[in-house]
Formats: structure tokens, sequence, C-alpha cells
């Protein structure tokens, strides 16, 4: 009787079946090192607070701890991504640059896991480890979506994902089992989590099975296929659901939102969306800002694009020779199909390359067909790269069988090199800012020309390279001219060199940021070029005599209207805002002023039907960041003002920061409450009603209030001696309806709410008044006679 075989050590094994990829481990592991030595030059990213803001809310919710997830704009997005990131965040104790560094690691690193698994794929699908390692040199070493995968944890996510998931299809489709088919469904359930273009791989998956249904023999074979789709698709729709917690009050109304999200959005006349939820499915966003942009030298709008918008970005964008190999394979994939059009679509991986072709021509047909909202290049549509991949993979595979001599296939195997080589070449050159990456289809070489033609640094990436580089040359602080867009930058910094640099209005800058070359003469600090285009520079400015430091002097030696985040001041028909010490995270958002007037008649236009007027402003557009103040001046409109509410609103996270309501031209309401306060009112309710039959007013008077007891509308009915005496529309009602919102008659000081409503001249018989809830019963109510 024969030993037994000793096992093997299962460390072992594994080193054995990792020893026979060797090439591709080293290649992951340079690429890993090269991550983590660049890190910091992609400290900036402007999608990562609006989705990580979604992330923590989702948290909160599933935990119990409130329900601000459902006031948010960017609820709509799935969170397969952003809850396991908010997760470690939470677990490990992040905080500061330690979160933002972690999230753009992690986010890289899955990028790099769909270059791992573009290697899996392409072996299993050729056999042949060499061009399974060229496939994943060519997924990774695109210039533009390298440095989106550090900086935009919405779009590459999803195509790393997308090539995870091409390699679970595959998988399912050889093994054809059930659990193969359930593995799919929950990769293919996270991708339509993180942007339900994921529906596309969706469908293709369940039309292959429709076609494996067509052409199974027995019952016993079909039933699995039937089985099989069935765990699949419900494997995708519970991942989708159970990671997208927005969606699990009610799941069919909360994705009807995700495809149509202006029906409920805050943001709906800012952020317009497209007509249809199909479109919006293809264009892939839930909203989009109607943006101009330059294409070929034309201004254009995002939301009327010429049909070949994402076919030339595509092809100018794209290293050559990834475009040719991927032309080729697609080529190859068509002639051989005509051949035998019903063969090919059996379950065979000429079948596979026709669906990583479907997956490109299907969303860039419907984004034509549909004339979908896009801009900033084709970053919506990164995606289409893993399938472009896998195409590039079958047209190596074509050329390398197309030889049958040694010597051709190595020197097919050389010219890869070589291509991947001077794509990764270029990368190196143009490092940090390899997003601005354009092949010699396009002219760069004429100064200026591609500035010219289209957008470039569209996130201001390169100014985070500008302020460094301004810091190592300039001695002291830096005041920088404040303009909208460059703050993101700015707030990456470290907090040793942020404190160096001041944003200021533009009387007190020493430098202005400039995306456009200057003018001869004008004096630059430093100037950053791409392909001789510029795309960004500090340029000499000479400041002028500080108006704010005055405004500052003055301000302090009164008593502020009201103490909040700022602190407010009156002052010559302004407002001044100070605060300190205050750094730029104190001025993040945009800051509103409401005024509601004391006659509504100085309002003009749509302003009388609201009931006040309204400014919006950037603090630095009308203020300065200097010695650690921030000092704002806001002028008040020439007309009586009874009220001013002022706040702050961070536009991501749908945030109000802080919100004061408070008097400036109120005198007659002070004088009425110091009337009141020194006699018994005529009735006593909620509020305090006192009848001036002489003034013909009617003040109501309430003490403590805050502004929270005036929110719902009064309700002020005047009952008069004749009916005749109404307006003709009133006169079936009996009485006169003078309801109105409490900020356009009444004010909130020193903890006293005081309105003074006149009341009409015809002889009055009795009055009713309260407060009611909108859609519900009155708060409260009180009768006077007159």
């Amino acid at each position: 009787m024969s030993a037994s075989p000793v096992p093997r050590p299962p460390l072992r094994t594994l080193a054995s079946a990792l020893a026979t990829h060797w090439a591709v481990l080293a290649a992951l592991g340079l690429f890993i090192l090269a991550s983590l030595a660049i890190l910091d030059d992609y400290r900036y990213s402007p999608n990562e607070n609006p989705y990580r803001i979604v992330g923590g809310a989702t948290i909160d919710y599933v935990l119990g701890r409130g329900d601000a997830l459902f006031g948010l704009p960017h609820r709509f997005n799935g969170v397969a991504l952003e809850l396991p990131l908010e997760f470690i965040e939470r677990t490990l104790r992040l905080d500061g640059f330690e979160v933002s560094a972690a999230r753009r690691l992690l986010t890289h690193f899955l990028f790099l896991s769909g270059g791992l698994f573009a290697y899996l794929l392409t072996q299993r699908l050729f056999g042949n480890r060499l061009l399974a390692l060229i496939a994943m040199l060519l997924f990774l070493l695109h210039p533009r979506l390298y440095t989106h995968s550090f900086i935009n944890n919405k779009d590459l996510p999803f195509v790393g994902m997308s090539m995870i998931a091409m390699f679970l299809a595959h998988r399912a489709f050889k093994k054809d089992t059930i659990a193969a088919f359930a593995l799919l469904g929950i990769g293919v359930g996270a991708m339509m989590n993180m942007r339900l273009m994921g529906a596309v791989l969706f469908l293709a998956i369940l039309t292959g099975r429709g076609l494996d249904l067509l052409w199974a023999f027995g019952g016993g074979k079909r039933k699995r296929i039937l089985l099989s789709a069935g765990a699949f698709v419900l494997a995708a729709a519970l991942t989708m659901y159970g990671s997208w917690p927005y969606l699990w009050d009610n799941p069919s109304e909360r994705l009807w939102e995700s495809l149509r999200p202006a029906e409920s959005d805050p943001f709906e006349q800012e952020w317009p969306t497209i007509g249809s939820p199909l479109e919006s499915l293809i264009r892939g966003a839930s909203y989009l800002v109607n943006v101009t942009e330059q294409f070929r030298g034309v201004p254009i709008s995002s939301q009327d694009l010429p049909s070949d918008y994402i076919p030339t970005w595509f092809s100018i964008t794209t290293p050559p020779f990834a475009l040719l190999l991927g032309t080729i394979g697609a080529g190859a994939l068509l002639l051989r199909w005509r051949a035998r059009p019903v063969g090919r679509l059996r379950n065979t991986s000429m079948r596979f390359g026709l669906l990583a072709a479907g997956c490109i021509v299907a969303p860039v047909a419907g984004a034509v067909l549909l004339g979908a909202t896009l801009f900033n290049g084709w970053r919506h549509f990164y995606f289409l790269w893993a399938p472009f991949t896998l195409l590039a993979a079958f047209g190596l595979h074509w050329l390398v069988s197309a030889f049958t001599q040694r010597r051709q296939r190595t020197l097919v195997y050389w010219t890869a090199a070589i291509g991947i080589g001077l794509t990764a070449l270029s990368m190196a050159l143009l490092h940090p800012v390899q997003h601005i990456y354009f092949n010699f289809f396009e002219d760069r070489v004429t100064r200026d020309n591609l500035s010219e033609r289209f957008i470039l640094d569209y996130w201001n990436l390169s100014l985070f390279g500008l302020y460094k580089e301004a810091l190592r040359k300039e001695p002291g602080t830096i005041a920088i001219q404040f303009r909208s867009g460059i703050g993101g930058s700015l707030g990456a910094l470290p907090n040793s060199s942020r404190r160096r640099i001041s944003l200021v209005n533009s009387a007190l800058a020493d430098f202005s940021v400039s995306t456009s070359r200057p003018e001869a003469g004008r004096e630059t600090l430093y100037v950053k070029e791409i392909y001789n285009n510029m795309l960004s520079a500090l340029v000499k400015e000479y400041p002028q005599k500080n108006p704010f430091s005055a405004a500052y002097e003055a301000a302090v030696s009164l008593d502020p209207i009201v103490r909040s985040s700022f602190d407010l001041y009156a002052l010559d028909r302004a407002l001044v805002y100070v605060k300190e010490p205050c750094g730029t995270s104190d001025l993040k958002g945009s800051f509103y002023l409401r005024f509601y007037p004391v006659n509504p008649y100085d309002l003009l236009g749509d302003q009388q039907r609201f009931g006040y007027g309204e400014a919006k402003f950037r603090f630095l557009e009308r203020g300065a960041l200097f010695d650690g103040k921030c000092i704002g001046l806001a002028p008040v409109p020439d007309h009586a003002v009874l009220n001013v509410h002022a706040y702050q609103f961070y536009a991501y996270g749908n945030e109000l920061h802080w919100s004061e309501v408070f008097p400036i031209d109120a005198a007659e309401h002070y004088a009425a409450y110091e009337t009141a306060a020194g006699r018994e009112p005529d009735v006593r309710a909620a509020f305090d009603l006192h009848l001036n039959r002489q003034a013909r007013t009617l003040t109501y008077v309430k003490e403590p209030c805050a502004l929270s007891d005036v929110e719902r509308k009064f309700f002020l009915h005047i009952a008069p001696e004749r009916v005749d005496d109404l307006p003709q529309n009133r006169r079936e009602h009996g009485f006169d309806n003078m309801d109105f919102e409490y900020l356009t008659q009444g004010i909130v000081f020193d903890g006293k709410c005081v309105a003074v409503l006149p009341l009409p001249n015809y002889a009055i018989e009795r009055i009713r008044t309260g407060q009611f809830e909108r859609g519900e019963d009155e708060v409260w109510e009180a009768r006077l006679r007159f």
C-alpha cells in the first residue's frame, strides 16, 4: 500500500500559483509604489466633499441618527463606494488630510484592481500571459484616466468596477452555474449603484442568457439557464437595493427620482435636468449645469452638443497605439462576425468581444440620439475605456495570430512595448497634469492652439502646483485676488502653507490668478504651461489703500446688530460682516441677504410677489481676509428696510451654516411696542393684541419670543359694518382677507416680537386673527370688536 501524498502547505501553494504571474505582480507593485510616491500631488479632489457628505448622512440614516440625507442635493447618487470609505474613515478615526489621502488612495486602488481584472480576463480569453499583461498596461496607462483615478471618486471607480464586472460575466458564462451568475449579479448591482449606466451591462448579460436559452436543447439545460438568469437578476436587485439606503423606504419612487431629480431637487432652477428617464440613464448623471465650453474653437452649450462630441474627445485624448489596437480589434470582430453571424453569437469568446463592442456603441448612440447633456470632455463616459481595452486586446491577439513566424510575433510585441513606453513617457513628462493629455491627432505645437480650441484644466488642478511654487519663491504672506474656483486647490495645501496665502478683494491683491496668457509687460511670478499652452499663472498686482480696514475700525466702535458666526454692524446703509479669528474655511459656500421693505411697492417685478428682495454673493467678492480677520461690506437698499435675513449656505451638502433675522428701519415698531407695554392688551392670546382705533392699527406683541414663533403664516380677517365697502371679489365671503407673512410686517428683537398692521379705512365691525399651519387647522385665533 503506497503512502498517501503529503499535502502542500497552503501558503506554499499560493506562492506557487502567484509565481506563474510574476510579471503582473511586479507591474502592480510598481504602480502601487508610484501611487504612494505621487499621492500628495493630487491633494485637490473637487468631487470629494459632496459625495463624502452623502456617505456620512447615509450611515447616520442607517444608524437612526437623523434623516439629513433626504435634504442633500446629491442624495440621488449611489453610495456603494462611499459607505465603505466612510466606514473606514470612522473606524480608523481619520481626520483632516488623512481622510482625503485615504479616500484618494482607495479609489485609485479600485482603478488598479480594474487593471488586474483586465489581465485576468484577457488571460482567460486568449491563454496568453504576455498579451494579458499588455492589456493591463493599456488599461492603466491612459493619461487622463490615471490622473482622474486620484481625484474623481465618481467616474473612475465605475471604470474599475466595469472591468471587474466584465471579468465576472466571462466567468459566469464559462462556468454556467447559478452561483457564478449570482456572484455576477452582485458585481453588476454594485456597478448600477455607482452609476445607473451599469444597466447597459445588465441588459447585455440578459441578452446573452436569452441567446443561450434560444439554442439550448433539453428541459434540464433550459431550466438551469432560467434559474441562473433569475439568480443574476435577484442578486443584482438585492445588491443595488441593500447598498443604497436611499431606496429603502420606497424603492420604485426613489429610483424614479434618481432618474428625474428636478421634480424634488431644491436646486431645480440652478441645476436643470434633461427630459426623459432614458436620457438620464444614458447620460449617467443626476443633474448638470448648462455649461458653455470651447469645442474645436467654437463655443458650444452642454445641452446642445454636436453629434461627434464624444468620438472626437475620445480620439484626440487616447494614446494612439491603444486607438490603433482597438480599431483593429473592432474591425476583426466585425469581419469574423459577418462570416458566421449566428454561430458567433453562441457562448464563445467572439460573443464576449461583441458584447464589449455593444457596451461602447449603445451608450454613445443613445447619447447622440437623445442629445444628452455633457461637459468637460468625455469624463462622464470614461466607462467606455473598460470595453475598449478589451477590443484592443482582441486587436493585439488578431495581430499575433496573423503571423506564423516567431520573429514576426516578437516584432508585434516589441511594437506594443514601444507604444506603451511612449505613453508612459508622456505621462511622466506631463505629471501631475496628465489629465490634459492630447495625442498627435491634435496640433500640440502651435502656441496656445489647444486652449483656443478645447477646454483644458477645467478643475483648476494646476493651481495646486502654482501655489506651492509661489510659496517657495515668495517670502512672507501672499495676498491673492479672490476668484470663483480657486479656493479648493488652496484648501489642499498643508495648514502651515495655507496660512501664508490670503484670498482678498481685488483692491488688496498682490497677485491675481490668470488662466489665459497675461498681456505683454505684466509681471508674472509663476507660469504653468503644457504643450506650449498656458494653464495658470500668478500675475503681479499693485494693492490699493485698504478700504476694509477703515470699515472694520468704524464698525467695531459700535455695538453689533447681531452676534452670530459673523458679527453684523449697520454702517451708512451698509452691513459690515466681521469675524475674528477667521480663515478660508469660514467663507465656504454662498452668503445671502433678504431685504423685507417697509413699503412693499419699493420692490420691483417678481420681488413684490415674494415680499422681499434678495442678494447672493461669495464673501470675498465683497470682502477680504487679512490679519486673521474676515471683513465684508454688503450694501443695504436705499428704501426703508424693515427686516434683513442674513445667512450662509453651503452649496454642497444643502447645509445652512448660520441664519439671523434682524430689523433695520423699524422706528414705528419700536414706538408701538413702547405704547403697548404701558397698557393692558385688548385681547390676550398667543400674541397680545392692541387695537389703536384712532391710528387704525392692530399691534401684535409677544415676549419672550423667537423666530420659530413667527414661522407660521398669520391670518387677519376684517368684517365691515357694510358689505358693500368690501372689494367686489370679497363681498360673497363677507370679510376682507389680509393674511400676511410675519417678516413682511413684524420684527424680532431682544427676545420680543412686534408687528404693526394697518387697518382699512372703512367702518369695521369685528376682527378675527391668528396663525395657521399650511394645509392644516388653525394654531390659535382671537376675535376683537372694533
